[in-house]
C-alpha cells in the first residue's frame, strides 16, 4: 500500500490503529529491556544507556544498584569509583556527573525517592521528557510515549506524522491510540524498529506491516534476503508472522543483539 497526499486524519488513524494491532500479534514479548527493580534503578538505568545498548547497560548495572541502592548513595558517591563502574556505558564521567546529581536532587528534594510526575520528573539531572516517559510507564503504571530514534523512525516511515520536534510526534502519535496503550505500543514500535525495520536497510520482505507501510520497498522486499536481516532470539518466529519460511533465518540472526 502507498499512502496517498489525499489519505484524511480519520484514514491516518485507522491505518495506525491497525499497525498497532499487528504489532500486538508480531512483538508478544515487548517490554522495558533495562533490567531494573524499582524506579530509581530504572532512571538511572535509562540515564546510562544513552549512546549504549541495552545489553551493555544490564551488564554494568548490578555491581552499580549493589554499590548504590538509595539516592543518598549516589549523592554521596565516589566520583572515580563511579566513573569506573560505568566506564563501559560510554560517556561515562558526564553521566557520573549525572547519576551524582541525580542522587542529590533526589535527596534535597523529593526525600530521596524518584517523583511520579512528568512535571517534577524532567526537572530532575540526566533526565528529559523521553527518559521521564519511560520512568513513567514502566515504573509507575501512568501511560507515556517513548519517542527514541527507533519510534521516530519507524512513526515517520509509516508516514504516521511529518513532525520531527519529538513532543509534537509524542502528541500527535498519542492523540490516534487511547492512552492506555501508549506504553506498550512504545515498546513495540521500538522492538519492531530494532528487530525488523533498521534504520539502513530494514526487512521490508519479512514484515508483518507491508500491506500497511508507505515505504515498504526502502529494503530488500525478497524474502530470502529480507530474512538475514532479521535479530534477535525471536528473528524465526518473526519471519513465520511474515508468511517467510523460518529456514531462511541464518543462526548468526537469531544470536544477533538488536541495536
Amino acid at each position: 500500500m502507498t499512502r496517498s497526499a489525499t489519505e484524511t486524519d480519520l484514514g491516518r488513524t485507522r491505518r495506525a490503529r491497525r499497525i498497532g494491532r499487528l504489532l500486538t500479534e508480531t512483538h508478544p514479548d515487548a517490554h522495558c529491556e533495562l533490567d531494573h527493580t524499582s524506579p530509581l534503578e530504572l532512571a538511572v538505568a535509562t540515564i546510562l544507556s544513552a549512546q549504549c545498548t541495552d545489553k551493555k547497560v544490564n551488564e554494568v548495572t548490578p555491581k552499580l544498584f549493589a554499590r548504590y541502592p538509595t539516592a543518598a548513595d549516589y549523592a554521596a558517591a565516589n566520583r572515580g569509583e563511579m566513573e569506573e563502574l560505568i566506564r563501559p556505558t560510554g560517556f561515562y564521567r558526564n553521566k557520573t556527573n549525572s547519576l551524582i546529581q541525580l542522587g542529590q536532587a533526589l535527596v534535597e528534594r523529593y526525600h530521596g525517592r524518584v517523583p511520579g510526575r512528568l512535571a517534577d520528573l524532567v526537572t530532575l539531572p540526566g533526565i528529559g521528557r523521553k527518559t521521564a516517559n519511560v520512568i513513567l510507564g514502566n515504573a509507575f503504571d501512568v501511560p507515556g510515549i517513548t519517542v527514541d530514534t527507533h519510534f521516530q523512525r519507524l512513526v515517520q516511515r509509516w508516514r504516521l506524522t511529518t513532525e520531527t520536534d519529538p513532543v509534537k510526534i509524542e502528541h500527535e502519535i498519542g492523540a490516534m491510540f487511547p492512552k492506555r496503550d501508549w506504553t506498550m505500543l512504545s515498546h513495540r514500535i521500538i522492538f519492531h524498529g530494532r528487530r525488523v525495520c533498521h534504520a539502513r536497510k530494514p526487512a521490508c520482505g519479512a514484515c508483518t506491516l507491508t500491506k500497511l507501510c508507505p515505504s515498504y520497498g526502502t529494503g530488500p522486499t525478497e524474502p530470502a534476503a529480507a530474512a538475514k536481516l532479521l535479530k534477535g532470539p525471536r528473528a524465526r518466529d518473526l519471519a513465520a508472522a511474515a508468511g517467510v519460511d523460518p529456514e531462511l533465518v541464518p543462526v548468526q540472526a537469531v544470536r544477533a543483539e538488536a541495536p
